[in-house]
């Protein structure tokens, strides 16, 4: 059984152990976040826990029942009632609905909690999977994108069509 959990200062170690133990996995389908992210994590993460406190962001992790991450979805650029959506998954996780039920609970949050009417969420090309989970999700694509060095293509969710 996995939660979907608002990011807190004690979930930085798990957090950190998550994205070590996928770093190759994630890195055959998005960008690296290169040897400075590990470095500096608690910095980073402590600038993450900031931008949240600020309402710019809004952080979760999705735990497992022994309360190990093994995800994150998170919500980015939150303004004027939208916000862009972003996730990973465990690779020993993927593939089984995890990331789909997430996402689902993610954008039920982001309208209902938070009050956002839309999502948009920018995928790769290559990333078939995360596609799917967006597909899965009732986001449709809405234009090509352009990031992190990589053609890709943004989804949209209306919220108010879902939790409206």
């Amino acid at each position: 059984m996995f939660e979907l959990q608002r990011l807190r200062p004690d979930h930085e170690t798990a957090v950190l152990e998550f994205e070590r133990a996928n770093r190759a996995y994630f890195t055959k389908s998005i960008s690296d976040r290169g040897d400075d992210f590990f470095a500096g994590f608690a910095e980073l993460y402590r600038a993450l826990l900031a931008e949240q406190d600020a309402g710019v962001a809004v952080y979760h992790v999705l735990v497992d029942g022994d309360a190990r991450v093994v995800g994150r979805f998170n919500l980015y650029r939150v303004a004027d009632g939208t916000a862009e959506v972003g996730f990973r998954v465990a690779q020993h996780v993927a593939g089984r609905g995890a990331a789909t039920a997430a996402l689902q609970d993610l954008c039920r949050i982001a309208g209902v909690e938070y009050e956002l009417r839309t999502l948009r969420a920018a995928v790769s090309h290559e990333n078939v999977a995360s596609q799917r989970v967006l597909a899965k999700a009732g986001f449709v694509a809405s234009g090509p994108a352009e990031f992190q060095g990589r053609h890709g293509m943004w989804y949209e969710l209306p919220l108010a069509s879902h939790f409206g």
